[in-house]
């Protein structure tokens, strides 16, 4: 089966861009993508009683915006290089974005989400998008890839993952990783941060490092240590230092970092993110 990617769209310029970052990501994998806007009427809140209806003036005011601007995005996608192995579908639906998501991959068998940090509605100083926060926070189904504003195109041949190895790792987990380092000759940077500062592992967590290695086994990748005075901190210090085009990381409730994304760390490399951000999630 073609791999199959979710655009979400508010039509924004970051929108756009992470869609071209999506085109280009995958110039080379025979791809349907699914373009989606979840429209809402304005007046209207998801969870009232009252919930419009198609034939509805404000309703079909909503829907028609969504779809001119669906019109546009088409004209905008097809200035893009023309790409015999990318097909595109084009999704308008009524709902909040979380539950269109859901039903999206639910009935076309998403493998992965690519999507912007901000859309139109966010303020500037909140760079990374509560519509962003909200989708890898909800959705465990498949990997969301984040794509800051204006960020250019550069393939991903650096990728920095961090780890405290104390979980265990799934091939599944990390399908989606090990397919970008495949597809660029990516070198995957496993960056163990231990806040002991002794770097010394358990037997368990040894365990789950050899499993871990198995995994990338045939890829190029590089182990390193660091002894973190402050996790962010240190993780921000080795992507510039090693000039990294993407951040990875698994998502795991209560685990590592907490739920990674209420924890301050993402606050930290995630709501300025320079680089893409792959969110990887525990199944």
């Amino acid at each position: 089966m073609d791999k199959r990617v979710l655009l979400p769209t508010d039509y924004s310029k970051n929108a756009l861009n992470a869609i071209r970052y999506a085109l280009d990501l995958y110039k080379n994998v025979q791809c349907d993508f699914y373009i989606l806007n979840a429209f809402q009427a304005s007046g209207y809140t998801l969870d009232s009683m009252m919930v419009p209806e198609p034939g509805e003036r404000l309703y079909d005011l909503a829907k028609e915006a969504s779809e001119a601007g669906m019109e546009r995005l088409m004209g905008m996608i097809k200035l893009h290089p023309e790409n015999p192995k990318h097909r595109f579908h084009y999704i308008s639906t009524f709902n909040s974005l979380v539950e269109a998501i859901k039903n999206e991959i639910a009935k076309k068998d998403i493998d992965v989400i690519v999507m912007g940090t901000k859309g139109l509605t966010e303020s500037k100083a909140r760079i990374f998008g509560t519509n962003t926060v909200s989708v890898m926070e909800s959705i465990k189904q498949c990997p969301v890839i984040a794509v800051p504003s204006d960020y250019m195109y550069v393939p991903p041949k650096e990728i920095a993952f961090p780890t405290d190895y104390k979980t265990d790792f799934k091939k599944s987990e990390m399908a989606q990783l090990v397919e970008i380092a495949k597809l660029h000759g990516s070198k995957i940077n496993v960056v163990h941060i231990d806040k002991d500062k002794d770097g010394k592992l358990s037997k368990q967590e040894e365990t789950h490092k050899r499993l871990l290695q198995d995994i990338m086994e045939g890829l190029d990748y590089e182990l390193h240590f660091l002894s973190a005075v402050k996790v962010s901190k240190g993780i921000n210090l080795f992507i510039e230092s090693t000039n990294c085009n993407m951040f990875a990381f698994m998502n795991r409730k209560h685990l590592f970092f907490g739920s990674i994304l209420s924890n301050p760390l993402v606050k930290e490399i995630g709501y300025d993110p320079k680089i893409p951000i792959l969110e990887l999630n525990d199944n």
